[in-house]
């Protein structure tokens, strides 16, 4: 019995069916590329097997290789201040050439680390400003390759204990600030590791302005990113260096004046009225009613010295709620203020105030000169300068500056910021000063607080320190007579009853006296030329930054 015969159409739709091929997303090919698809899936699965079995030889004799230095590296436990040895740990910038050869224990940061081959591998570690170069190499006697591993997975910016020997390097290391003497790592162990991506690397957030303009696509860290990841951006030795400069400026500024018989001190700065009269002040709540955080510690300065004080000083926070979006302006700053008695004149007090600045400026070239030279590697700044004695002008002096300069003022017109750039342009022409004094501003735009000139009542005993034309101290002889302090007050729309108890102190006899106020940050932005007083702040706040 012969087989039924196949429908014609159901044998063309088999035949089709065996003839389609598909690649592995199921789509149609052609059987030539199938065929190429399945050459190529065996050609890999090959050179997978080959790799495992490679990497499975591998595993193999290091697992039976002796590790010769399984107790010189690893990770530490946690310090829980377990224990105490009497071991040294040294800062390396006192590491140099002339100790070759001696074994220092250090704690560093690692800032890079480069691998060369799998027997060595370069690190460059950070301590504060000074950088150094350490090398650990393999030597299968007391390194091993299972240390020099482990060393190159240790992420940027872990905190590592290293021991090691100081030797010469064969060239002078160029890129660390250490550069007459390496470290031979002897033991390498990793104190606190990073565990997270980091939003910059240290190497990007330290390169050179200068750098920018030689080569456009290097990666730069803007502002708004270095204040958003603070602790990391002031991990930089740049950052380490303006904040040692800002702590110097206060010990310089603490030196003179203690040495002169000032006496310290610290004034409340929760207080129940605005210290300065105005709008620009912060209103928080105080139990059942309001206070206000200190604009200046302005007012209690005068009622020491009228406490007979004689000479007093502070350093401590200012608060300004000026909606300033400025490169010089923030609503918290840290003051250095000021304030003495004097017998005659209030000249006497400008002068000390004139022969403070020249001592910080002096002994901040003197004392602090590496710091500088930091800074100036990556924010380059012409060289500060000032005179050994002051310039002091007039305000009318300065106006007529401007005016011979082209500049439209009026004789009573305060300096625009504008005119102020423009002024010190001008001095730093003629007396080649970048710091100089301006004194007898016009009574119009200071506080109510300042005594009027005794000659033209339109000026006053008052004057402003200038650092490359911006103004980084405010100060005045202060009225001392209660009833003619009323008077300015009461002219100047203050309400007396929430200045009574500064009013009172000087019914009861206070000597003549005047004083300043001097912006920190500012201080050391203008002395660096940092461009922005966020540089000079250690968190700064303004109308737009609370955080960190």
């Amino acid at each position: 019995m012969s087989a039924p015969k196949q429908d014609p159409a159901v044998e063309d739709i088999t035949q089709k069916t065996k003839e389609v091929y598909l690649d592995d997303e199921g789509k149609p090919i052609t059987k030539s590329a199938y065929k190429k698809l399945q050459k190529d899936k065996e050609k890999a699965e090959r050179k997978a097997a080959t790799a495992a079995k490679i990497a499975a030889e591998k595993a193999a004799r290091e697992a039976n290789q002796v590790d010769c230095s399984k107790d010189r590296y690893g990770k530490l436990p946690m310090n829980q201040s377990q224990s105490r040895t009497e071991t040294k740990y040294e800062d390396i910038n006192t590491i140099n050439a002339s100790r070759e050869g001696e074994t220092v224990t250090v704690r560093v940061r690692v800032q890079t680390s480069r691998a060369t081959g799998g027997k060595m591998c370069f690190f460059v570690f950070r301590q504060g400003v000074s950088t150094i170069q350490g090398i650990v190499t393999a030597d299968e006697k007391t390194i091993s390759k299972q240390m020099v591993k482990f060393g190159v997975g240790i992420s940027p910016e872990s905190i590592v204990l290293v021991e090691a020997k100081i030797v010469k390097p064969v060239e002078e290391v160029k890129s660390c600030t250490i550069s007459c003497a390496e470290l031979a790592i002897e033991k390498l162990f990793v104190v606190s590791d990073v565990n997270v991506r980091l939003a910059f690397s240290l190497e990007d957030a330290s390169r050179p302005e200068s750098s920018y303009d030689e080569d456009a696509q290097l990666s730069r860290v803007n502002l708004d990113t270095r204040l958003n990841n603070r602790v990391l951006d002031l991990r930089t030795t740049t950052n380490h260096a303006i904040f040692r400069l800002q702590s110097a400026v206060c010990l310089l500024f603490r030196e003179f004046l203690i040495e002169r018989g000032f006496m310290e001190i610290h004034t409340p700065k929760l207080i129940g009225a605005a210290s300065e009269g105005g709008s620009n002040v912060f209103k928080v709540s105080y139990f059942k009613t309001n206070a206000y955080l200190a604009q200046s510690p302005q007012l209690y300065k005068q009622m020491c010295i009228a406490s007979d004080f004689g000479k007093v000083f502070e350093i401590a926070p200012v608060f300004r709620a000026e909606d300033s979006n400025t490169h010089r302006h923030m609503t918290e700053f840290m003051g250095l203020d000021m304030e003495m008695a004097f017998n005659e004149h209030y000249h006497e007090v400008l002068e000390v105030l004139e022969e403070l600045f020249v001592y910080i400026l002096s002994n901040l070239k003197s004392r602090f000169s590496n710091e500088i030279e930091v800074v100036k590697k990556q924010y380059e700044f012409e060289d500060f300068e000032f005179l050994p004695k002051t310039l002091r002008l007039s305000f009318a002096e300065g106006v007529k500056m401007l005016r011979e300069a082209g500049v439209e003022i009026g004789d009573y017109e305060d300096l625009s910021t504008a005119n102020e750039k423009f002024l010190g342009k001008l001095v730093k022409e003629k007396y080649h000063t970048d710091f100089y004094v301006l004194d007898k501003f016009p009574l119009a735009v200071r506080p109510f607080y300042t005594m009027p000139d005794p000659k033209n009542p339109n000026y006053s005993n008052s004057y402003d320190f200038f650092m490359r034309g911006e103004e980084i101290l405010s100060g005045a002889q202060r009225i001392h007579d209660a009833d003619y302090l009323t008077e300015r007050a009461k002219t100047h729309g203050v309400d007396i009853s929430t200045i009574q108890p500064y009013i009172d102190a000087f019914k009861i006899g206070a000597p003549p006296h005047a004083g300043g106020g001097v912006g920190l940050e500012r201080v050391v932005m203008l002395f660096l030329g940092l461009g922005n007083i966020r540089r000079s702040s250690l968190f700064p706040r303004d109308p737009k930054r609370l955080e960190p």
